[in-house]
């Protein structure tokens, strides 16, 4: 096949020779690389300009819209920027540059719809919103040939809110900028770790090791056509705001964090949860919640850090407008996913907990109705606090 590409793209270069005076040799030589270049697809991430040059001053030749298709025949870098080189799909086939930050390639987009299939089966954990503008990468880790896209953190002005299905504590060995908005091929403005006299103290007086100073997190993502054409990949957790439900949000203290929770009655499909305009999720009709927490010690077993170390069922009061808590565990060490099962008023919720040194096993709860009661019913071997 690149042979026959080669003997091509010669056989333009020859007939050039006999119609560069009358301008048809430049027509073909700017064609010739759609059929020799790089041979790829892309799609457009947020409407852009397709523009005749890659130079400051450049013709603006065509919009494009988000989710339509181009093919990409060649790419410069420019300064800095990444550009590549197109050619539409409207009638009268345009070609010109467009700045690569607005064009996801065939190859990332299906990489990202690969680790969606993986998770298809897998409820969200949580729901979190960008702080600002940031990268969506292929693994957790900041690496100039992991970006799937660059995507925004608002939408007509308004925050974009997507699920996060799971996460990944990553021991921190360097210390990076909090924005992680660099262009591909930029240089990451990067400070080596130093030595701290405070943290170094605390470790000879056995104090215990705290997780935000010892790991950054990274969070796997499910994300909506109308946040990006890339359905799935992992954000840089520093760039991520949990948005917690505003009925239960008040009931999360300094020691444990909530960090994932499912609602336990059923929600009428007119009272779904939406973000609201300040980025808080908002729940229409207060309702009963299991939760999962954690604290900020780190608990390591053979190198892994659990994603939760506290279980909480809070239930809803509808006569007296009040919450309760209907199940506390103690000291917990579990790892997601989160799954909760059933209708009506009886409902499991089912999670992985350590039963003992190097065992994990899978734990399911019980929940059901007592007198307008919400109790649970949880395994015998459950480290229990507070249980009403």
């Amino acid at each position: 096949m690149i042979t026959r590409k080669l003997i091509l793209f010669t056989a333009f270069l020859l007939g050039g020779a006999f119609l560069s005076g009358c301008g048809v040799f430049s027509s073909a030589v700017q064609n010739v690389t759609g059929l020799v270049g790089l041979g790829r697809t892309g799609t457009i991430i947020n409407k852009a300009w397709i523009r005749s040059s890659y130079a400051v001053v450049a013709a603006d030749l065509l919009e494009v819209k988000r989710g339509e298709s181009l093919d990409i025949l060649d790419e410069i870098d420019f300064e800095k920027v990444r550009w590549y080189r197109v050619r539409a799909h409207d009638e009268v086939s345009t070609e010109g540059w467009i700045e690569a930050q607005n064009v996801i390639i065939e190859e990332l987009l299906e990489k990202s719809k690969k680790i969606a299939e993986e998770d298809k089966d897998i409820p969200q954990q949580a729901i979190g919103q960008l702080r600002a503008a940031t990268n969506l990468r292929l693994s957790p880790e900041q690496r100039d040939d992991n970006i799937i896209v660059k995507l925004d953190n608002l939408s007509n002005d308004k925050p974009q809110s997507f699920e996060i299905i799971s996460w990944k504590y990553v021991q921190k060995t360097q210390e990076v900028i909090d924005i992680d908005d660099v262009r591909r091929g930029e240089q990451k403005q990067v400070r080596r770790t130093t030595k701290n006299a405070e943290l170094e103290a605390a470790k000879e007086a056995n104090e215990p090791e705290k997780m935000d100073e010892k790991y950054d997190i990274w969070y796997k993502v499910r994300l909506a056509r109308s946040v990006s054409p890339a359905p799935s990949g992992w954000l840089f957790g520093r760039q991520v705001e949990l948005q917690l439900p505003n009925d239960i949000v008040f009931y999360q203290n300094n020691n444990k964090k909530f960090i994932a929770w499912q609602r336990l009655d059923n929600i009428e499909s007119n009272d779904k949860p939406v973000l609201g305009d300040t980025g808080t999720v908002k729940v229409s009709k207060p309702g009963s919640w299991v939760i999962l927490s954690r604290s900020n010690i780190v608990k390591a077993k053979d190198g892994v850090e659990p994603d939760f170390d506290g279980i909480l069922v809070l239930a809803y009061d509808k006569y007296n407008e009040e919450y309760y808590t209907a199940f506390r565990s103690g000291e917990v060490w579990g790892l997601l996913p989160l799954l909760v099962e059933g209708t009506g008023d009886n409902k499991t919720f089912t999670v992985k907990l350590h039963k003992a040194e190097n065992q994990l096993a899978e734990y399911r709860f019980v929940v059901y109705k007592d007198k307008n009661r919400l109790k649970v019913n949880a395994p015998p071997d459950i480290p229990k606090g507070e249980n009403k």
